[in-house]
Order: C-alpha cells, then structure tokens, then sequence
C-alpha cells in the first residue's frame, strides 16, 4: 500500500493501520518528515521534492490519497492491475461504520496506534491555529484545547 501525505493528520493514522493489519506501507512525504513517517511503521519511505513514486516505487494494490492533493490519474499510474485508488476528500462520510470507530478506538486505547500532534493551541487562539494549519507543514494533527470552568 501506498500512502500520499503519509505524515499529515489522516496519513500519520492510515499508516499505523494499515501496519497493523499486515501490509507493507509505502509514505510519501517531504524531506522534514521522513523520519516520522518511519517511527510510525512505514516500511519504505519516499521523498516526494525529490522523486517521483510513479517512476521508482514499483506498483501497488492499494494507492491511498490521504490529503487529497494528489491527480487520480497519477496516483493510478503506480496501482497493480487490480489495484483501488483512494481519496481522502472522495471517501469520506462514504459509510463509516461504528464498529470501524469502535475498533480504531481500541488500537488507540490499547497503544497500537498513537495520535501524532504537532501543536496544542487554546480555544482563544484557533484562528491562529488555523493560520498555522493553512500553511500546509503540519506533522500530524493540530489540537484545540478547550478548558471547562
């Protein structure tokens, strides 16, 4: 499996699943992530600033698109013949299911997988948090802490 954005807040999350479910992970990042995206389990880590996952990776069963930056078509020149393309910003709200919820919530409870947070920022800060998040350099998930008086 292939994961595009493999050190974004879906990436980070996809990776560690799809690690515990047994397959071989593949992250596509830029250079200031590589070693996060190892931590997580990725067996194979790709740069893309300086290559092309197309033209050196080889062919995957599954290509995952978890920023939803990548063209379909490119994504699909790296997929097997049988091989599903996905896209975050396509699959999302397309079925969950509580028992999915239920069982991500367990890997996280029991340690399996583990929330990658970037920045915690106040409530009375969110529009800077969202400032920082629009930038697009984001490692993981940025965090609103809001407080109960």
């Amino acid at each position: 499996m292939l994961i595009y954005g493999a050190s974004g807040a879906v990436g980070t999350s996809a990776v560690q699943i799809a690690k515990h479910l047994g397959a071989e992970v593949t992250g596509v990042c830029g250079t200031t992530n590589l070693e996060l995206v190892r931590s997580l389990g990725a067996d194979e880590v790709l740069d893309y600033t300086q290559e092309d996952f197309t033209l050196s990776a080889g062919t995957y069963d599954v290509v995952f698109d978890a920023v939803g930056k990548l063209d379909s078509s490119h994504g699909k020149k790296a997929l097997k013949k049988a091989g599903a393309y996905l896209n975050v910003l396509t699959a999302s709200g397309s079925g969950e299911k509580s028992e999915d919820l239920l069982f991500v919530k367990e890997l996280a409870e029991t340690g399996k997988i583990r929330p990658v947070v970037d920045r915690r920022y106040p409530l009375e800060q969110i529009v800077e948090a969202h400032r920082y998040v629009d930038q697009g350099h984001k490692k993981g998930n940025v965090a609103i802490m809001v407080t109960h008086d």
